[in-house]
């Protein structure tokens, strides 16, 4: 897992959850994967920095693969892989 803006990973689907908070981003989350197929990347971007916390256990938990976190001064970028 990268922590930089240097050549983001391709991605199938985008999760725009800018303005929302927990548990808003993880809960659209799950509504998302769910459209989705295996490999596929979903890339999310948030403004809670709870999802720094919130992201990776998402991840853990359901098997998916956290292929790159990136953050700026007011959004977090997430690119996920599903299982």
């Amino acid at each position: 897992m990268a922590d930089t803006t240097d050549a983001l990973p391709h991605h199938d689907t985008l999760l725009d959850t800018s303005g929302l908070y927990c548990p808003e981003p993880i809960m659209l989350m799950h509504n998302k994967v769910r459209d989705m197929r295996s490999g596929q990347v979903l890339k999310v971007v948030a403004t809670d920095p709870a999802t720094t916390r919130d992201v990776p256990k998402f991840c853990q938990f359901l098997g998916h693969e956290l292929v790159q976190q990136n953050e700026s001064a007011d959004s977090y970028v997430y690119f996920i892989r599903l299982a």
